[in-house]
């Protein structure tokens, strides 16, 4: 008896086994009790802003540089079609621009994104290597009409920032 041209192996060849699923690493541990905390502080992670209206303002470390960025806001939420509590709104820039600018530096950058009946407000300093600042930054954001605020620091420098109601 003849084998054929494969001398009795297969044709067409067996294709090899897929790969075995690699090993996932431990979920995270639960959150404690404090995650339900208006005020945070966490690690560090990239702000994403995909699929929002957003838009960003370089600012110098000047004295009248709070009030310059609350009309900034206000009108651009304006222009957006939002109608924002402008002294609400003033004041929470105003402060997170002053928490920014106290740090050093030469300059700070205004960013501002909105969603909904939300706007976010975020303050990057750029001077790396900065501690976080106090909680009573973070209680009197929230005192002035924050929905949400927070802070953390990386390489980039300090960013404080809040969530707003529109």
């Amino acid at each position: 008896m003849d084998a054929g041209l494969g001398g009795g192996r297969d044709y067409p060849p067996k294709t090899p086994p897929p790969p075995k699923k690699p090993v996932s690493p431990p979920f995270p541990d639960p959150p404690g009790p404090r995650a339900d905390r208006r005020v945070a502080t966490r690690d560090r992670r990239r702000v994403m802003m995909a699929g929002r209206r957003g838009v960003n303002w370089p600012l110098e470390r000047q004295e009248w540089t709070p009030a310059v960025a609350g009309r900034r806001v206000v009108d651009q939420l304006r222009t957006w079609g939002h109608r924002p509590d402008e002294e609400t709104v003033a004041g929470v820039v105003a402060l997170l621009v002053r928490t920014a600018a106290a740090d050093g530096g030469t300059r700070v950058s205004l960013h501002l994104a909105d969603e909904k009946r939300h706007a976010l407000v975020l303050v990057l300093n750029h001077c790396p290597g900065m501690a976080a600042p106090s909680d009573q930054v973070l209680q009197d954001l929230v005192a002035l009409g924050a929905t949400d605020c927070g802070t953390d620091t990386g390489e980039d420098g300090r960013r404080v920032w809040a969530l707003l109601d529109l």
